[in-house]
């Protein structure tokens, strides 16, 4: 998968497929962050929302004045570098919720050397609200360019497959000319989501500072007739559990009943996060990389109660007998006899839920400080499981202003590229565009011990 090959539509307002439904009471909690490039007014929208739907204490926004005014980015960036020098470093995140909804905030940093950290979020992320400063770009000109973080932004959101993207046009108060500036900068996004292949949920002028159209709508602004920011979150569905998929497991931890006398099952629980597909008693499984055999005796909740699970649930699982089952193996399902052809007189070849492999070609978002050269040996983490890999090949680096492949023999820090890896042992890995789970890994500097990429498989 990569961006070029992801075939969408993107609209400079609302797509009322994606928000037409009528939220309740009872919808999933939405989690969401606010990305964009440096002083965008992140922090300050995330103050705003917070305020504006009475979600803030009284002593926490008295702890937040300065100068007889209310700093609202304070409430999110909480370090003291990020005080003294006002801008957001790590992921902050805050809860709220409205009559109709509940939500999970993540601040994200707009530096390009705390991309790690965006990345870091979004992965776990149903929707994004990219900011948009209108003062920082030439509004009067409809041919404006971006600014290279928005685009950058975007293009991870959209690779980490978030559910749902949102532009958010900020300090359109400050400018002379709303309407103007807002159809240009909205006319800009929606020319370059449609060359990303991006998918936009909605377009909408904001004024962070002020409140409109924040929380509340502020008719007859800037040319924009819809809902607010926050009534168009209320309406976003939450990303989709991969139920559909065939059953995936990641084993975290091993619990053990060595003292128990009931031999006709397991005596170990292994706990995790159904990946993919669901799991009941009888399920087959196959257990990577051993590739033993076994089927499931038990499923427990987080409560140690018997209940089936299914994708994004944790679930005990308790085995029909005792396999050597490890933190990082992975339970899988298993392979079941392909179809034999009419003329096969043999007996037709097992095909696997989820081949495992050695060799991938991956799209990757390189985060370290120093560039990515090939022939280099990095840890990988797929899962729970830890293994050594090398990047034999960079087949080529994206660039994010005019979105072509260049030739290229590294990728610089915060580059976008594909390259292929050559892994220690085989994975279960699949295409990102089929499960997030088994299609992502993280890549992490052995040296420094810090993450170096994010690596969506193809």
């Amino acid at each position: 998968m990569t961006i070029e090959t992801i075939a969408a539509t993107a609209h400079p307002s609302v797509a009322g497929s994606q928000i037409d439904a009528k939220p309740t009471g009872n919808a999933s909690a939405l989690r969401f962050i606010t990305c964009g490039s440096v002083d965008d007014g992140k922090s300050t929208l995330i103050g705003r929302l917070l305020v504006d739907s009475k979600s803030v204490l009284q002593d926490h926004l008295a702890g937040v004045q300065r100068g007889g005014e209310t700093d609202l980015a304070l409430l999110t960036d909480g370090l003291s570098a990020e005080r003294e020098q006002g801008i957001t470093i790590d992921v902050a995140y805050r809860y709220f919720a409205t009559e109709a909804r509940k939500f999970i905030i993540g601040d994200a940093p707009g530096h390009e050397q705390y991309t790690r950290n965006m990345v870091t979020a979004a992965s776990s992320a149903d929707a994004a609200v990219v900011l948009v400063d209108a003062t920082k770009l030439d509004w009067k000109n409809p041919q404006l360019p971006l600014l290279a973080q928005t685009r950058r932004h975007s293009l991870l959101v959209h690779l980490l497959r978030v559910n749902a993207l949102v532009f958010a046009v900020n300090k359109l108060d400050a400018v002379d000319d709303p309407a103007l500036a807002f159809a240009n900068i909205r006319n800009a996004l929606a020319t370059f989501a449609q060359a990303a292949g991006i998918t936009v949920a909605a377009t909408v002028p904001v004024s962070a500072l002020k409140g409109w159209n924040v929380v509340t709508p502020h008719a007859d602004w800037a040319g924009y007739q819809g809902p607010s920011l926050l009534q168009l979150l209320e309406k976003l569905p939450a990303t989709p559990a991969d139920t559909g998929q065939p059953f995936a497991f990641a084993v975290q931890w091993v619990e053990k009943f060595s003292s128990s006398a009931d031999t006709s099952q397991g005596r170990r629980v292994f706990w995790g996060k159904v990946a993919t597909g669901d799991v009941a008693v009888g399920t087959a499984v196959q257990i990577l990389p051993s590739g033993q055999r076994a089927t499931v005796a038990q499923v427990l909740d987080h409560t140690r109660q018997a209940k089936n699970r299914g994708a994004g649930q944790s679930a005990g699982i308790v085995l029909d007998r005792e396999v050597d089952v490890s933190r990082g193996d992975w339970l899988i399902a298993a392979p079941v006899a392909a179809a034999a052809a009419d003329d096969d007189f043999d007996a037709p070849a097992e095909q696997a839920a989820w081949p495992a492999t050695r060799e991938i070609t991956a799209t990757v978002a390189w985060m370290d400080n120093e560039p990515l050269v090939p022939g280099r040996v990095y840890q990988a983490l797929h899962g729970r499981r830890w293994i050594k890999a090398k990047v034999r090949k960079v087949l080529h680096r994206l660039d994010i202003n005019t979105l072509e492949r260049q030739a290229a023999e590294q990728l610089e820090p915060n580059a976008i590229g594909r390259v292929e890896i050559t892994l220690q042992e085989a994975i279960p890995a699949a295409p990102f565009a089929r499960s997030r789970e088994l299609g992502s890994l993280i890549l992490v500097d052995p040296a420094s011990n810090s993450t170096a990429a994010a690596v969506l498989v193809e």
